[in-house]
């Protein structure tokens, strides 16, 4: 995870919050969670893939999200991700009290 202009280290567990708080409405690829984080913290944040894909893949084992190979473009497919009710419940506790930036 980086600063647009600095590289950063954040807390362990950031990133999986910050992913599951950009997943909540739907199933969702990959970029398309980088780039709501991205939005979300109008771009003082971006997410490299190298980074990106682990968590998923480290959410996943935790059964905090559920994925699925879905037709994206013409003639290709995508992994979208969701959150499941486990996420929910644990993205709740962990967030109350928290907001994006002013």
């Amino acid at each position: 995870m980086q600063k647009t202009n600095d590289s950063f280290d954040l807390p362990q567990g950031t990133l999986d919050l910050l992913i599951m708080r950009a997943s909540p409405l739907g199933p969702i690829h990959g970029y398309a969670i980088a780039q709501r984080i991205q939005q979300i913290w109008r771009d003082a944040l971006q997410v490299p893939q190298g980074s990106l894909y682990p968590a998923l893949h480290r959410l996943g084992y935790k059964k905090l999200l559920s994925s699925r190979w879905k037709p994206f473009e013409i003639g290709r497919e995508a992994k979208f991700y969701e959150l499941t009710s486990k996420a929910r419940i644990h993205l709740k506790a962990e967030t109350e009290g928290l907001d994006a930036p002013d």
